[in-house]
C-alpha cells in the first residue's frame, strides 16, 4: 500500500466514523426530543408547584400566628389561674383564721 491508498483509506475511514457519528447523534436527538404538549405539561406542573409553595408559606404563616395568639392564651390564663389560686390560698387561710377566732369565743 503507497502513501496516496493509505491516505484514501484512512479519509475514507475518518468520512464513515463522521457519518455514523452524525446519523447517531441525529437518532439520539430524535427521540430524545421535547415535544411541545410535554413542554405545556412541564410548564403547568412548575404553575402548579409555585401555587403549592405560596399556599405552603401562607399556611406557615398562619400557623405561627395562631401558636402566637395560643401561646398569648396561656399565658393570660396562667396568670388568671396564679391569681385564683393566691385567692383561694388567702381565703382558706382567713377562713381558718375565723374558726380559730370562733372557737376561741366559743370557749
Amino acid at each position: 500500500m503507497n502513501r496516496t491508498e493509505f491516505i484514501i483509506a484512512t479519509a475514507v475511514i475518518l468520512f464513515v466514523a463522521f457519518s455514523l457519528g452524525w446519523f447517531a447523534s441525529w437518532l439520539v436527538n430524535r427521540f430524545t426530543r421535547v415535544t411541545r404538549a410535554e413542554i405545556g405539561e412541564l410548564d403547568r406542573m412548575a404553575q402548579a408547584l409555585h401555587e403549592a409553595e405560596e399556599t405552603r408559606d401562607q399556611a406557615i404563616i398562619y400557623l405561627q400566628q395562631r401558636e402566637s395568639e395560643i401561646t398569648n392564651q396561656l399565658i393570660q390564663t396562667e396568670a388568671e389561674l396564679r391569681a385564683a389560686m393566691d385567692g383561694l390560698r388567702d381565703a382558706r387561710r382567713e377562713a381558718s383564721e375565723l374558726r380559730d377566732y370562733i372557737e376561741r369565743q366559743g370557749v
